[in-house]
């Protein structure tokens, strides 16, 4: 048998397999470069973007939790233009599909990231995050109501002159109602799930963990949860799903295949084990082979939730 065929269209985004690197777990790519080389995965989410520099939360900013982590980064990064001058003339020598995370804290902040990377052919998507306080509704997530997370869509489509990946926040009630609600907005894709909010107590000092009190929790702890969205998403929307949340073999990736995702996003596993993508996508290859599949195609989507 000749091998598989692991290149997958997730709308208009062409990789050359399911794997991709999630934002913030890989930095700008460079700096996992000595240790896999980033052209051979499906692609790479860049660290999360905004029109200015942030330095970030005060430390202790991630605590270990049972089979996951807490992070209170708080998406600290170069800004935009530091961006474009620094970080982008590495990216633009890559074999591998670019995607940058973009967040704001104003409707307005996201579309001004979008419109600042126009015309910029290394990149091949923008992802949106939609996870972050909004300070013009009193710090709510812009991700929790489905009306702003379509202002935020719009915003960032208009000026973008790439495809579109909304990242969604499951902090909430239904998460199809947001995900119908960006894809009616212009998304193109969608992403799932970004991490669930939690917090971890020092019992001795009585005192958070974090200093930011709450974090993000990811890692296998919530896979089920990410899994479960992932596959009423796929049914809820007509563009295309990318999965995220606890993959740390080639046996969670193909789950979300299955369910529906037509790719997927590592994150927490490449903290563990900086190889893993690599790992995985060796597992996806030999899986097809020894069940004689030509290609990823026949897997997604392939899930028979019919009851007996």
């Amino acid at each position: 048998m000749s091998m598989p065929d692991l290149a997958v269209s997730v709308g208009p985004l062409k990789l050359k397999n399911p794997v991709l690197a999630a934002s913030g777990t890989f930095g700008y790519g460079e700096e996992f470069s000595e240790i896999v080389s980033p052209d051979l995965l499906g692609g790479i989410v860049v660290k999360g973007l905004s029109l200015r520099p942030m330095p970030g939360n005060p430390p202790p900013r991630i605590v270990e939790t049972p089979c996951g982590m807490l992070n209170a980064i708080g998406l600290a990064n170069v800004g935009l233009d530091a961006f474009v001058r620094d970080k982008l003339p590495y990216l633009e020598r890559l074999d591998t599909a670019v995607i940058v995370n973009i967040y704001g804290h104003t409707i307005h902040e996201y579309g001004a990231v979008a419109r600042g990377l126009r015309g910029i052919d290394a990149i091949s998507a923008l992802e949106v995050n939609v996870s972050c306080p909004n300070v013009e509704s009193g710090g709510l997530a812009f991700g929790t109501d489905p009306d702003v997370s379509a202002q935020v869509t719009e915003a960032v489509a208009r000026e973008a002159d790439k495809p579109v990946i909304v990242k969604l926040s499951p902090n909430v009630t239904d998460i199809t109602s947001v995900a119908i609600a960006v894809e009616r907005a212009g998304a193109d894709i969608v992403s799932l799930i970004n991490t669930l909010t939690g917090m971890s107590i020092d019992i001795e000092q009585r005192i958070p963990q974090l200093a930011n009190i709450t974090g993000g929790l990811s890692g296998p702890a919530i896979r089920p949860v990410a899994l479960y969205m992932v596959y009423r998403v796929v049914r809820a929307v007509h563009i295309p799903v990318i999965g995220i949340g606890g993959i740390m073999d080639y046996k969670d990736a193909l789950e979300f295949l299955i369910a529906g995702a037509k790719a997927v996003q590592v994150g927490t596993a490449n903290f563990v084990d900086p190889g893993v993508c690599m790992k995985i996508i060796g597992g996806l290859t030999d899986f097809l082979k020894n069940h004689e599949i030509n290609c990823i195609d026949e897997i997604i989507g392939s899930l028979n939730d019919r009851m007996a």
